[in-house]
């Protein structure tokens, strides 16, 4: 009875043999791979990029608000006010995973510059903790909100373009106060941030937190937010933060729940890789499965000599079996480094890209291949050989032992 290592060094031996055919095998599922790589990492990195951006420019990794609040609050959002000094503040920022905890008040309203007027969604911010939180807010021009205390306005690239205003203009700011009642300010234009969507950009300012109570006539604040230590951290603090706050005052909201926009696109890119996913099998799959039934047909007299021999069809059934595998495996490999390597030149020379749908700039992308992009690569390259392997083998082990030695005479 022969060994498992006895068959895998036999299958290699044949490989050997036929190593013309056996590269042709290789390099197919290595360049599948290539491309499968620098597909997926390439929108693992669109990901990534995407998702920080969303976490560290509007939403934070966890926000806390009052129950009800998303349902409810943006028709009416003084009515879920969190306060503006707690014991649970103090001990949320005192979890090990929590890099910043800061309090936003979200309101709208109209902004005039001249002759122009036009709505905008507001957030009061703390100026000191937001830098830490919204670290990919990027300001275009002038400077971000230096004091707490002092009327300044950043606003969106977008809304300083309709206004037509530059750093040092001075816009009014009217809203309807949270007792029903109109009011208004002047706020000195500090700067204009532009984020990766659009939209936000064409309808978002901030000001400083006290001006825009001062402004909408409340104390408290609409949402805490949380940056913590990893993105990878978010689902256990969000538990811990549900076990600890009372339910009945505070709920705890993943970044996952509101980003809606990098949702549908994860769903929406992880489709297309699935489909190019199938395309590279069925090529891999019809190519291995060629090879291997060439290699059936040329080696009949071998088969029916090893069968007369004693080998028991199982035995030639995993002999051509094991070689699928082993081309599998060679060709994942080689093509998983040569893959990695091609994808680390071409992020160390960027990839230019026009701006994306809802951006309005450009960006240089890079491609990242994970552990987990390279192992379902791997997979793919040995579960599709040995399905293209089945057949043939198949075949060869169901020869008629006579036919196979007269197969050459």
């Amino acid at each position: 009875m022969i060994n498992f290592v006895t068959e895998v060094r036999i299958a290699a031996r044949n490989l050997k043999r036929n190593r013309n055919r056996t590269l042709i095998g290789v390099l197919t599922i290595a360049c599948g791979l290539i491309a499968y790589l620098l597909a997926g990492g390439f929108i693992e990195w669109i990901f990534e990029s995407m998702r920080e951006s969303t976490i560290r420019s509007q939403l934070g990794h966890v926000q806390i608000v009052r129950p009800g609040y998303m349902e409810k609050g943006i028709a009416d959002p003084y009515n879920f006010l969190l306060p503006a000094k707690s014991i649970e503040f103090e001990k949320i920022r005192h979890f090990p995973e929590v890099v910043s905890v800061a309090q936003r008040l979200a309101f709208s309203g109209l902004i005039s510059h001249g002759e122009t007027t036009i709505s905008f969604i507001g957030e009061g911010i703390e100026p000191d903790k937001e830098e830490v939180i919204s670290s990919h807010i990027h300001i275009r021009s002038g400077s971000n909100i230096s004091k707490a205390d002092q009327r300044e306005v950043l606003l969106g690239s977008g809304l300083a373009k309709k206004l037509g205003v530059n750093p040092g203009d001075t816009v009014i700011l009217l809203v309807t106060a949270a007792n029903g009642t109109p009011n208004a300010i002047e706020a000195k234009v500090s700067g204009a941030f532009v984020t990766a969507v659009k939209e936000f950009d064409d309808n978002a300012l901030r000001l400083p937190i006290e001006i825009s109570r001062k402004l909408m006539r409340v104390q408290g604040s609409t949402s805490w937010v949380l940056l913590l230590n990893d993105t990878t951290q978010t689902l256990q603090t969000v538990t811990q933060l549900r076990s600890t706050l009372p339910i009945t005052n505070f709920e705890a909201i993943p970044w996952t729940d509101l980003a809606d926009f990098y949702n549908k696109t994860v769903v929406l890119f992880g489709k297309q890789i699935n489909l190019m996913r199938a395309i590279i099998a069925i090529i891999i799959v019809l190519t291995i499965s060629n090879t291997q039934t060439m290699s059936v047909l040329e080696r009949t007299t071998e088969i029916g000599t090893i069968l007369a021999t004693g080998l028991p069809r199982s035995g030639i059934l995993r002999m051509f079996i094991l070689e699928g595998a082993l081309i599998g495996s060679i060709g994942g490999v080689f093509g998983i480094f040569l893959g990695f390597g091609i994808a680390e030149i071409l992020s160390l020379i960027g990839i230019p890209m026009p701006p994306a749908p809802g951006m309005d700039t450009g960006f240089t992308a890079q491609i990242l291949v994970t552990p987990r992009l390279a192992v379902d690569a791997l997979v793919l390259a040995i579960a599709t050989t040995l399905i293209a392997s089945a057949v043939p083998a198949w075949k060869a082990s169901r020869m008629n032992i006579v036919n196979a030695l007269r197969c050459n005479q």
